[in-house]
């Protein structure tokens, strides 16, 4: 049964990334896929053809099939993983709709007029120098979103504007990586006191700026980016002026988001509620302000947070809950023992790759590689509790820079991309063609440059 699993997640996979010439949105293979296995898991379980591993923090539990009590035990174990995943959905959600409440105030157009590239390479490094640094105070995923739809406001012709935001992706993830609040798997390791938030920023930033900095030097180089001035046709020309309320709502839209791991550092709760704080704050205040005066009422929806809704792209979150879904089926099958417990695919996966390779450097490595294929945190969970590592041990540092940067060498690889992906519409294989080695080749350079720094300034 195990083996249908792993078969339906690859030809899940498959479809995904084959949705241009299938003519299906992506949404539709990835909800089959993440339904139909939790469907075979649930029969397979209620008539004891296998069982479950429960896996929550560092506690293991073998959820055996099919008593009344167990029954519920694989329910639970359900809603326990659902819950992460809600907590992710709501979280993009709230993201999202500040963001289209700030463009329907026409915010955006205050950045937009600071941003004045003189040439393709020159916009290239904006872009790429705000998605660094704004990933580590606001999160990769967030980051992403507010850069992607400033860059729609920016170039018109959707084959130019996908290699930026695909540069974004890489930009954004390794910004992310040395922050403690940038990516979901740095906050795990530090709230899990594997890593503190001085460690990881000061030994992991200079290989997260080298993963940066070097596939966008190679990316200058390139055909997209090439020319001195941007053509004309490439730049949105808007003649629309810029509302009373464009300012106000750029700067409680934006604070809001970056009062988010702030929220979250004084009350503890998750991050998804102080973003849902903030959207509640942003709302309330985009009812009252007023964008242009004397407004006619029958045009006060144009600025309503209703309309920011309805133009979210919520096929692109039911693609994230169909992966992430496909994602914790696999992590709760029983696969094999790992002295002598039970363990879910995943982490069988990771100790398997663990207990084959001795240099511990390259199983990080190659983690870091796997989570572009499957979801890092769950990657990450498996190896907090395989190892035993002291806090800021350059194996945690080393584990937070490949997983959180290793997400871009596939558009799907990351909460990042996979939100690009659903913004922009990426093709899975153009991405795998024209991106996927630039982000390789920045991935192994940082990687590089992390060793050199284990082996001289840690020792």
């Amino acid at each position: 049964m195990t083996t249908i699993l792993i078969l339906a997640f690859v030809l899940g996979y498959l479809a995904i990334t084959l949705e241009h010439p299938l003519k299906l949105d992506k949404a539709v293979p990835a909800l089959l896929m993440g339904t139909f296995m939790w469907a075979v898991l649930a029969i397979g379980f209620n008539y004891g053809w296998f069982d479950i591993i429960n896996y929550k923090g560092d506690v293991f539990s073998l959820i055996e099939g099919p008593s009344e009590s167990d029954s519920y035990g694989f329910t639970k174990n359900l809603m326990h993983h659902f819950s992460n995943i809600g907590e992710i959905l709501f979280f993009l959600i709230g993201a999202m709709t500040i963001v289209e409440i700030i463009d329907l105030h026409r915010g955006f157009g205050i950045i937009k007029k600071v941003i004045k590239p003189k040439s393709k390479k020159q916009l290239l490094w904006i872009l790429g120098i705000l998605a660094f640094f704004l990933s580590a105070v606001i999160d990769n995923l967030t980051a992403t979103i507010i850069l992607i739809t400033l860059l729609r406001k920016i170039i018109v012709w959707h084959k130019y504007r996908v290699w930026y935001a695909a540069m974004i992706i890489i930009a954004a993830n390794a910004g992310g990586a040395w922050s403690p609040i940038g990516d979901v798997t740095t906050t795990m390791l530090w709230i899990g006191n594997k890593v503190t938030a001085v460690g990881l920023s000061e030994y992991v930033i200079v290989p997260s700026i080298i993963c940066f900095v070097v596939p966008f030097f190679i990316a200058t180089k390139m055909k997209p980016f090439r020319g001195k001035a941007m053509r004309r046709e490439m730049i949105t020309d808007e003649k629309t002026e810029r509302l009373l309320s464009s300012k106000t709502m750029l700067y409680i839209g934006l604070g809001g988001i970056i009062f988010v791991p702030i929220f979250k550092a004084i009350t503890g709760l998750p991050p998804y509620l102080g973003m849902m704080f903030s959207l509640g704050i942003v709302w309330l205040f985009s009812e009252y302000v007023k964008p242009v005066k004397n407004l006619p009422k029958d045009q006060k929806h144009l600025y309503s947070t209703n309309r920011a809704l309805s133009k979210i792209e919520f096929s692109s979150i039911l693609f994230f809950l169909g992966i992430l879904l496909a994602v914790a089926a696999l992590e709760s099958t029983v696969y094999g023992s790992i002295s002598g417990i039970e363990v879910g695919t995943l982490r069988y996966a990771a100790e398997s790759i663990s207990n084959a390779i001795p240099n511990m450097d390259a199983v990080v490595i190659l983690l870091g590689m796997l989570s572009a294929l499957i979801d890092n945190v769950p990657m990450v969970a498996a190896t907090m509790g395989m190892y035993t590592f002291e806090t800021d041990s350059p194996i945690w540092h080393f584990i937070a820079y490949s997983a959180g940067t290793g997400g871009s060498l596939l558009v799907i690889g990351s909460a990042a991309g996979v939100a690009a992906m659903g913004i922009e519409k990426i093709d899975f294989i153009w991405y795998l063609k024209k991106v996927s080695w630039l982000a390789l080749v920045g991935f192994l350079a940082g990687a590089g440059v992390f060793m050199l720094i284990e082996k001289f300034l840690y020792a």
